[in-house]
């Protein structure tokens, strides 16, 4: 009971909340994680090896106030979830925004079973992603906070998740049908930390969400998007003013 306070009160819900196993307390919790913990690759860029045990990431990120990436945030979510009591299973999941060639599996998602099905959940995307969770039901159109989505089922990747943008369905993520392992995201991360190719290590990638859209810093730029709108943009900050914005804008503790 003492993790879940701690964590709920981290995201901004009401430390006493009453768990209810409903859509509605589901999403609650969604939407206050991605607008209380940022998406953020600190821990990478200084070199420090990343943890991913459920310990681990409730002392960095619920204890010690800070964010993590998709390995990380993920993780945390299905851990917390399951302490709570949900039927918690865990995916790999491939990125197919943007991409011309199959892509490697290195993303980590959560499933939660209610009693009306399967629903997909990720707080582990910095760009713009669904805040609510999606029923993993094939063509069925949902839409949420201006943006609307749809499950397929597919021979090669399992499950294909589809983004309307623009006024065209464009694929958004693969996930396949069988389950992984917390045990099975160690090496992906690591090649996400080390590889030469992996663009985690590269620069600053942080993110939040909004109510209306999400605050970014990538390497020293800030900017403030609503929806895809552009509203606020500063460049070429030094460190000392991106740890204030840290802290004022992304709820992190530096």
């Amino acid at each position: 009971m003492e993790k879940t306070k701690a964590f709920l009160k981290r995201i901004g819900m009401d430390e006493n909340a009453l768990i209810e196993y409903t859509y509605d307390f589901l999403g609650r919790v969604q939407t206050a994680c991605v607008t209380h913990i940022a998406y953020e690759n600190l821990d990478i860029l200084a070199g420090k090896p990343l943890k991913l045990d459920i310990n681990s990431l409730f002392e960095k990120i619920v204890r010690n106030g800070r964010g993590g990436y998709c390995f990380e945030l993920n993780g945390l979510l299905s851990g917390m979830l399951s302490h709570m009591g949900f039927s918690v299973s865990e995916r790999f999941a491939r990125f197919l925004r943007g991409e011309k060639e199959i892509p490697m599996r290195r993303h980590r998602v959560t499933v939660v079973s209610l009693s009306d099905g399967d629903y997909f959940l990720d707080i582990g995307v910095g760009q713009i992603a669904p805040r609510l969770p999606l029923k993993m039901e094939e063509n069925l159109v949902q839409s949420q906070n201006g943006e609307t989505y749809r499950f397929q089922k597919d021979d090669l990747h399992g499950w294909v998740l589809w983004e309307l943008h623009n006024g065209a369905w464009r694929e958004y993520l693969a996930i396949p049908m069988d389950p992984a392992y917390p045990i099975d995201f160690l090496q992906p991360s690591f090649f996400c930390e080390k590889h030469p190719d992996s663009v985690f290590n590269k620069q600053r990638m942080i993110a939040i969400k909004t109510d209306s859209g999400r605050k970014t810093i990538d390497a020293d730029t800030y900017k403030v998007f609503k929806g895809e709108s552009l509203l606020e943009i500063r460049e070429n900050l030094v460190d000392d003013e991106i740890n204030k914005l840290l802290k004022a804008e992304f709820f992190m503790n530096i």
